[in-house]
């Protein structure tokens, strides 16, 4: 729905209606011209390409077109004409102008061009502004509306699990704590430790590292759901690929066993990527010219192949003998890193690979053992470029199995009794995989850093915006 008596700059810049007149609001990407005419490019964000206006200088007030410099937001009147410049098929002839609001040319940050990635992260209150990412977030938000398409018109229903919980899913314990008990001043007991019981929810919460656990209720009577919500992590890591909070999207399925995991994973990611070049092409466009010159081709690469199955022994074999110097080991057990995972997709089968039967010492607890007693119907999809881009499995749904590894790896069951309750009622086979949102959106935009694919990142040291 547009704004009474404004047309958005996409809309306008696909209109054959030249001749009428139009209002358009927006922000001053740049402005040239002599005494006699000004051309002003402006963007309202709502397309990577700009509407040119024509103002015929002798017609305005000198001190109102100085006041129109890269960055002030303008409203401005005119009449639809074709363009007699190359670049755009129309233009506006301006009639009237209104200020919105100025920017100050010699403090306004963005106003030259050619700034690093590095120095936006500094400015990410303003970088939307930037062609780059005004590219990025369009495609963020495509590629969030898909993912709720593709579930939505599958049959399955959207479930929203706890950001606060007592569990944690992966057993990794990084997480950051919730707590309104008094720092200056914590309550303890009669060891010294710290008592919860007088905290808001009686006991210790964090913010939560994933919403699977609680997805597999929703799946063990809904039979097919999928949470997209907000996961946290309180790892130290300053890397391209971490980020302390970010998006997942995790889809579990009752009745489903690690085949028809594996199947949905691929047809679900061949889905987004292909709803990324049909409706997201000028975007797409303007960041394989100037970031990643291949990647259409990559895109277009895995809606047109087949995923390899490969079995994690498998894989293992295939590095050891490939003769490469990795720079972490590669040995049975091992888990293997981004380095081992992009040889296996970019060099030995030049397609994306998803990778099964890991060794269980090295996975969660809650994946389904296999009938050797070393490994477990674990799965990850591996992408070039980025390496393992979802992680799933099929559920352990036998209660004795399940409750021995929880007992193995020390995991106390008074946190998940209600876990383990979904297997002595009615349990069945289930499985389900986690997708990074915005490890997709690096896959899909070309971009190298996670920071620059998120609007605000929280990042260790960094909360500012």
């Amino acid at each position: 729905m547009q704004t009474p008596g404004r047309i958005r700059v996409l809309d306008i810049l696909k209109s054959k209606d030249t001749g009428k007149e139009f209002t358009v609001k927006g922000w001053v990407r740049t402005k040239r011209g002599n005494k006699n005419v000004a051309f002003v490019a402006l963007n309202d964000g709502s397309t990577i390409n700009n509407l040119q206006l024509v103002i015929d200088v002798p017609d305005f007030d000198e001190e109102l077109l100085k006041q129109i410099t890269t960055g002030s937001c303008i409203k401005a009147e005119g009449i639809l004409v074709e363009s007699k410049g190359s670049g755009q098929p129309v233009e506006m002839q301006v009639s009237a102008i209104e200020i919105y609001g100025t920017a100050n040319s010699e403090n306004y940050p963005l106003q030259k061009k050619g700034h690093t990635l590095e120095f936006l992260r500094e400015i990410a209150h303003l970088r939307p502004r930037t062609n780059t990412f005004g590219a990025v977030l369009r495609i963020r938000h495509a590629m969030a509306y898909a993912i709720h398409k593709y579930f939505n018109d599958n049959g399955f229903y959207y479930l929203h699990t706890p950001i606060i919980t007592a569990s944690d899913a992966e057993g990794a314990g990084a997480m950051f704590q919730v707590t309104t008990l008094d720092l200056d001043s914590l309550p303890r007991n009669k060891d010294n430790e710290i008592d919860y019981s007088q905290d808001f929810f009686g006991k210790h919460t964090s913010l939560t590292v994933s919403g699977q656990l609680e997805g597999e209720l929703g799946a063990l009577a809904l039979s097919q759901i999928y949470t997209f919500g907000p996961t946290f992590r309180a790892e130290n890591s300053n890397t391209p690929r971490h980020l302390a909070e970010f998006w997942m999207i995790e889809p579990e399925m009752a009745f489903y066993e690690i085949k028809e995991n594996m199947d949905l994973a691929e047809d679900f990611i061949k889905y987004l990527v292909k709803y990324a070049l049909e409706n997201c092409a000028d975007d797409l466009a303007f960041l394989n010219k100037m970031w990643d010159k291949e990647l259409l081709e990559r895109l277009q690469g895995v809606v047109d192949t087949g995923f390899v199955r490969l079995d994690y022994t498998e894989g293992v074999e295939i590095l050891q003998k490939s003769e490469v110097k990795f720079e972490y080991p590669v040995f049975w057990g091992a888990d293997l890193q981004a380095e081992h995972e992009r040889y296996l997709v970019e060099k030995h089968f030049k397609k994306p690979v998803i990778l099964t039967n890991y060794p269980k010492d090295i996975k969660a607890f809650y994946m389904k053992q296999n009938d050797d007693g070393k490994t477990v119907r674990a799965m990850d999809v591996l992408f070039p470029a980025i390496g393992e881009i979802i992680g799933g499995s099929q559920r352990e749904e036998n209660f004795d199995k399940l409750k021995a590894r929880i007992d193995e790896l020390k995991i106390p069951v008074k946190d998940l009794w209600w876990y383990l309750d979904t297997r002595r009622f009615g349990t069945a086979p289930h499985s389900g995989f986690g997708l990074g949102f915005e490890r997709l959106l690096l896959f899909v935009t070309g971009m190298t850093n996670i920071r620059d694919v998120i609007p605000f990142a929280r990042t260790p040291k960094n909360a500012e915006f």
